[in-house]
């Protein structure tokens, strides 16, 4: 009997045209997990300011890394896929889709409710759990099979940012560059608004968030703190690649406004340049598969402003992608062989 294996990413416009980013946006931004504000609140919001004036914006900008075969996120995400299912063999199903837009998530899971697997693997490709990412895709997958006459044996990953496997697949990547060519390195993880980092510690651990040295380490009552997995994703990176105290910052990136995790991205590299670093490396351990974030904002945007500030330089580390090394860390996080 075979098993299925389902990853599941964020998601990309079908196109980098106003009507197809303004759908993107519109399914994106209405998740009540995403925008954690009162239902008629985020309805104004994301339907009357937000998508009729970011589409035309957020078009140009994926218009910058669009190819001509796709989505980088998407042509990424499918690359993945094809290599897993050459590495797990004809025991195994492994099927893609998107949180939102397409591949879609529910034509997805109804080919395999009809493949009928004795399990399936639910692989969110978020390697640091939030519940704006993680957390949503899980509950749309248990909505979406709830109704099901039959429900088979589960296997939900909901955060992997600590694997062996995948630590060592970004390092990889990371050992593709010489850090001590340069002045700097930056690990830049995707913002979140600190109400949601401070709504998961109430939950999980009581209201211990410090926003700081609470982080230090991983425990049990913040294991599921976004912050607390992506500053020890840092930590087990520093320590693969011996690169020394002082020379490293975590940092976020995409924020909307000024209740958003610290320190910044783009302040924290203006920064630098302003202090004389002239030439920064930038990994993006939050994303595994390229994409407008890592492209265009950290390898253009970013730049930009290092440079703007007297900086030369920002190289960016490529994101996991579909490397070798990742499909074998993926196959094992998942089946744990």
């Amino acid at each position: 009997m075979k098993e299925a294996i389902l990853l599941i990413n964020l998601g990309t416009p079908d196109a980098p045209t106003p009507s197809k980013v303004g759908k993107y946006l519109t399914e994106f931004l209405n998740d009540k997990r995403v925008i954690d504000i009162n239902a008629i609140g985020r309805f104004a919001l994301v339907n009357l300011v937000i998508v009729p004036f970011r589409r035309f914006k957020s078009a140009k900008l994926y218009q910058n890394i669009w190819t001509k075969e796709g989505s980088p996120l998407l042509l990424n995400s499918i690359a993945l896929k094809e290599k897993l299912q050459q590495q797990v063999g004809d025991r195994y199903i492994v099927e893609l889709a998107m949180r939102y837009q397409t591949p879609g998530l529910k034509t997805a899971l109804e080919k395999l409710r009809q493949l009928r697997p004795e399990k399936i693997h639910i692989f969110p490709l978020y390697p640091q759990y939030a519940s704006s990412s993680t957390g949503s895709t899980i509950e749309e997958v248990l909505r979406l099979i709830k109704g099901w006459e039959v429900i088979p044996n589960l296997n939900i990953v909901s955060k992997f940012y600590d694997h062996p496997k995948f630590i060592e697949a970004l390092l990889a990547e990371g050992k593709k560059h010489n850090v001590n060519d340069y002045d700097h390195v930056i690990f830049s993880y995707h913002g979140l608004p600190e109400r949601q980092i401070l709504k998961a510690s109430a939950h999980y651990g009581g209201n211990t968030c410090q926003m700081g040295a609470c982080c230090n380490s991983i425990t049990k009552n913040n294991q599921y703190c976004y912050r607390a997995n992506c500053m020890e994703t840092t930590r087990l990176i520093v320590k693969g690649l011996n690169i020394p105290e002082g020379k490293y910052t975590s940092t976020f990136q995409s924020r909307l406004d000024d209740k958003w995790l610290k320190p910044y991205s783009d302040k924290v590299i203006a920064e630098l340049a302003k202090n004389g670093a002239k030439k920064i490396l930038v990994f993006s351990p939050a994303f595994v598969a390229d994409c407008l974030e890592t492209i265009y904002e950290i390898g253009t945007e970013y730049n930009e402003i290092f440079k703007e500030h007297g900086g030369q330089k920002v190289t960016l580390v490529n994101s996991l992608n579909a490397s070798d090394e990742w499909v074998k860390a993926l196959k094992e996080i998942v089946l744990g062989d």
